[in-house]
């Protein structure tokens, strides 16, 4: 009988245990995808592809073990070589081939010349063979520095006493409302996929006081765009105990200035393959919703055609104004109209036509939507009944209000669009790993 103790000892080495070789001539093994090779008479260059990024491998005719015309572009092996130093090799470091040998061998070419710097194709062919194009290095530098946010987001709320939670997908009830719902029958009961974690995020208040997930959400709006998509995964959290809903955009901005530093340390390799400059998060201006729309109208002569909520344009305007007068890449738009914001946003007290509520716009885009709560059992109930709602797939919501609950407050990222406005990409499926449109259902 076997027992597994642990995770495998192994003497294949990764990437960063072999930067950390000292010994130059050491004998070392190496396992990848051969992402590129260059035959140069009796020299062939092997590029590797590995986790941690791109590995140079030196094979001389008649000095190795194996013949090269088993090796094709896809192919996995696994090298044991002489490991050296190589300024102009990726790393600064490179492996001289003793043997190698094919572990699996593709069945037919690539479809795609992923192993260039630049893909030069189509969305649709990057999108139609998703698997195939994010070998290229490129592609999957932007996944990589998602990654790096998501890890950013779950790091810094952990430190400010979060609990992370997981909500279901399928629910009676939308926590949005309107008419962009999946609706689905769930063993002969009506029921949709939700719009949103929210609330069950504001049930978890009253539990954990402090609470985050991060997961995916479904619109089922009828939108073609490059900003849209039907399902994105949303970073949302939910904390109690608030002063006012500013406390909600700066626990934001602490994220943001954590998220930006972990970047620019640990995904470093990524950015500077992408050629991403990292923008300053470190002061953020707040602006009224009707005072945003007012300064971009009068600097770029542009009408107000929509005095209750933003068009992209205007969004647009709004964060380039805010750049060129402040230096700023984000912007809070504070006070909402009510009627452009759920039945739970909390009215603002002074003015009801408003709402203590925003959106960060990041380089003109609407990244973040929050704001502080209704959490007065007496005012949610009398908010759905002056919007003709009915409380039916509600009761254990409103239960929760019923039994007391702290003021509180919290917010959604779409994750996706934070990474495309990052990585400097104009359309949104570039940074969703299998995005959901209009017309897309595979892969």
């Amino acid at each position: 009988m076997e027992f597994l103790s642990g995770v495998k000892t192994t003497d294949v080495l990764e990437i960063p245990q072999l930067l950390a070789c000292k010994a130059c001539g050491e004998t070392v093994k190496v396992q990848g995808s051969v992402h590129a090779i260059r035959e140069m008479g009796d020299v062939s260059f092997v590029i590797l592809r590995k986790r941690d990024g791109l590995l140079q491998c030196v094979y001389e005719k008649g000095k190795a073990v194996g013949d090269m015309s088993a090796l094709h572009e896809a192919s996995t092996v696994e090298i044991t070589g002489s490991l050296q130093k190589e300024q102009r090799a990726p790393g600064g470091i490179e492996i001289r081939i003793q043997e190698f040998t094919v572990l699996s061998a593709p069945a037919a070419p690539l479809p795609l010349p992923v192993g260039k710097w630049k893909l030069n194709t189509s969305l649709e062919a990057k999108l139609n063979m998703r698997s195939i194009s994010l070998r290229n290095v490129r592609e999957r530098a932007k996944f990589r520095i998602q990654e790096g946010i998501v890890r950013g987001f779950r790091d810094f709320l952990y430190s400010q006493g979060f609990t992370e939670i997981h909500t279901p997908k399928i629910g009676a009830k939308s926590a949005e409302g309107g008419a962009n719902l999946f609706r689905l029958e769930y063993f002969h009961h009506p029921a949709v996929l939700q719009q949103s974690p929210q609330l069950y995020k504001q049930m978890m208040v009253g539990v954990f006081d402090r609470v985050f997930e991060t997961g995916p959400v479904f619109r089922a709006e009828k939108h073609n765009t490059k900003r849209h998509l039907n399902e994105y995964t949303s970073l949302d959290f939910e904390m109690g105990f608030i002063d006012g809903f500013e406390d909600i955009m700066a626990m934001e901005t602490g994220f943001l200035q954590y998220m930006l530093r972990l970047l620019d340390t640990d995904y470093k390799k990524e950015l500077d393959i992408l050629g991403v400059t990292l923008p300053d998060a470190g002061k953020i201006p707040c602006v009224r919703f009707d005072r945003a729309k007012e300064l971009a109208a009068e600097k770029y002569n542009r009408k107000i055609r929509n005095p209750f909520d933003l068009e992209p344009e205007e969004e647009e305007l709004i964060g380039r104004y805010f750049q060129e007068e402040y230096g700023s890449d984000f912007v809070f738009v504070t006070h909402y109209p009510s009627k452009k914001r759920p039945f739970y946003a909390m009215d603002d007290p002074a003015d009801s036509r408003f709402t203590l509520s925003f959106d960060l716009l990041f380089r003109g885009l609407e990244i973040t939507t929050g704001g502080q709560r209704i959490h007065d059992y007496q005012m949610l109930c009398d908010k759905l009944e002056a919007r003709g709602m009915t409380r039916d797939g509600l009761e254990q919501y409103l239960d929760t209000f019923k039994y007391g609950m702290p003021p509180h407050g919290g917010l959604g990222i779409g994750l996706e669009r934070l990474t495309m406005k990052l990585v400097g990409e104009e359309n949104v499926r570039e940074t969703t790993l299998f995005p959901r449109d209009l017309s897309r259902l595979e892969p």
